[in-house]
C-alpha cells in the first residue's frame, strides 16, 4: 500500500507519461516555492501549461479538491516560475487539472481556471 506521498509521486509519473505520448515537454515536476507548488510545468507549442494532478477514488472527488485556495497557491507558484524562467513567460499559458480516478482513468480538464476568476 502507497502512502500519500508515494501516490503521489506516482500519479505524477502517469500523468507525466501521459502527457509526454500526448506531445507535451516536461519543462518542471513539483516546482516549489514558499508560495506554493506546481505538480508539472509542461509545454506544447508555444502554450506554457501549469498541472495539478489529483489522484482520488472518483472524478468528482478529484475535481472537488482544486478549491479557490489550491487554485490561488497554484497561480501565486506559477507567477515565480515564470520570473525564474522569463522566455517561457513570453508563451501563452493555462492551468490544467488531471485527474485520476478509479484506477487508471484519467481526465484531463484543459483551462480548469484562469487568474482573474480567483482574484
Amino acid at each position: 500500500m502507497l502512502n500519500s506521498y508515494q501516490k503521489g509521486m506516482w500519479s505524477e509519473w502517469v500523468v507525466s507519461i501521459y502527457l509526454q505520448v500526448l506531445g507535451y515537454k516536461i519543462l518542471s515536476k513539483r516546482f516549489k516555492t514558499k508560495l506554493g507548488e506546481i505538480d508539472l510545468v509542461v509545454q506544447k507549442k508555444d502554450v506554457l501549461v501549469f498541472v495539478e494532478v489529483k489522484n482520488r477514488k472518483s472524478l468528482s472527488d478529484a475535481l472537488g479538491v482544486v478549491d479557490r485556495r489550491t487554485q490561488q497557491r497554484i497561480v501565486n507558484a506559477a507567477k515565480l516560475f515564470v520570473q525564474k524562467h522569463p522566455s517561457e513567460g513570453r508563451r501563452g499559458f493555462r492551468f490544467d487539472v488531471i485527474a485520476l480516478y478509479s484506477g487508471l482513468c484519467v481526465r484531463h480538464i484543459r483551462n480548469a481556471f484562469n487568474e482573474s476568476e480567483i482574484l
